[in-house]
């Protein structure tokens, strides 16, 4: 079996068992098993689920990251290795990416006596929630680690295709809740409640005016109502209803300035309509900011081993590899996966021919970004 055939192989493996975040028992057992077949080591970190592994000897380090975490969405992409799985699916690609960088490992491997330091190599968990990141660095998986970089799969790019930039990338993400408390009352006789329905209404409207006229529009934000709920039978007027939602920007001054708008606008609201807004706040990853350099950097060897590279637009979307690259210098890259449907989506599925390429970029790139240091 070529080492394409091995890596679409463990790949299949991935998709057909699935695990949530935070449940990747299963995966991380297969990692350790392939990885220990390969003589690569495992490094004695203390985690629930997760592998961090390591090539190479030295002082200098860089490191590889993963994430190996699924979707809690039922499969319809027809692929004939479907998730084995009810109601989860690898929907956003990370069987990719676990496998991509599994066979940087073993390129790696194949060349440790010649390498100018280690490469660390990290199989994250729990990205889609948000807290594998954190979890490895509290545990010391970047512990004497110069520069660390890791990819995404991007639908919209054909394969053979890279992009990256340097500063921010993707955005921070933030979770509301409004929690809205008027007084209930019959639907016949309103004028005796106070219709929080009305006015959790009148607030998502009032919000969409953040973005659209108290931000700068060479800035990037979106504020999303994305959940309203409020009742439970038709003739009652609820005393209470909440909305949830998202912030995304790209500067922590401008997250900061929309988040005081949206307290300013809710206790406005609260004291025109005599009612209770209660506001929490959830915070997930801040922004992603690539270092210019090492954006840079990975893009020339892009180039080098074969890519079109461009360079990316701005991302919405979060990504818990920001967590390390405010702990260490390094960039998080695109490479194109062409497929029909985007990521998340229940018949999303990437072309497999982008995964032993893939490899052997990351493989190339470790080795000369450790010639780099």
């Amino acid at each position: 079996m070529s080492l394409e055939q091995q890596l679409i192989a463990w790949r299949r493996e991935l998709h057909q068992n699935p695990e949530l975040s935070g449940e990747e028992v299963e995966t991380t057992a297969r990692l350790r098993q392939w990885l220990g077949e390969a003589g690569i080591k495992v490094l004695p970190y203390d985690l629930a689920t997760g592998v961090v592994a390591e090539v190479g000897k030295g002082e200098k380090q860089i490191a590889l990251r993963a994430d190996i975490d699924a979707l809690p969405i039922e499969e319809r992409s027809g692929v004939a290795f479907t998730s084995q799985r009810a109601g989860v699916m690898h929907a956003c690609g990370h069987d990719v990416h676990t496998s991509v960088i599994l066979g940087a490992a073993l390129k790696l491997k194949a060349r440790e006596s010649e390498l100018n330091g280690r490469v660390r190599i990290l199989f994250q968990p729990a990205e889609e929630n948000f807290g594998g990141a954190k979890n490895l660095v509290r545990a010391g998986a970047l512990r004497d680690v110069s520069a660390i970089f890791g990819m995404h799969n991007e639908p919209g790019l054909p394969v053979g295709h890279f992009a990256t930039r340097g500063g921010p990338f993707y955005a921070n993400v933030d979770r509301f809740v409004f929690r809205i408390t008027g007084k209930g009352a019959h639907a016949a006789r309103p004028h005796e409640g106070n219709d929080a329905i009305v006015i959790a209404s009148q607030l998502v409207t009032a919000l969409q005016s953040v973005a659209s006229r108290n931000v700068n529009t060479l800035d990037s934000v979106v504020l999303s109502v994305t959940r309203i709920t409020g009742g439970n039978t038709w003739n009652v007027l609820p005393e209470s209803v909440e909305l949830e939602g998202t912030l995304r920007t790209h500067r922590t001054e401008v997250q900061q300035n929309v988040k005081a708008r949206v307290a300013e606008i809710a206790a406005g609201f609260a004291s025109a309509f005599n009612a209770q807004i209660d506001i929490t706040w959830y915070a997930g990853p801040t922004a992603l900011v690539n270092d210019a350099t090492w954006a840079e950097f990975a893009t020339s060897v892009a180039r080098e081993t074969g890519y079109e590279t461009q360079q990316a637009e701005l991302h919405m979307g979060g990504e818990d590899f920001a967590v390390y690259l405010q702990q260490i210098p390094g960039a998080f890259v695109s490479i194109g996966s062409a497929s029909q449907y985007g990521l998340h989506h229940p018949a999303f599925n990437p072309d497999e021919a982008l995964i032993e390429p893939a490899a052997r970029y990351f493989a190339r790139l470790a080795e000369k970004a450790l010639n780099q240091l």
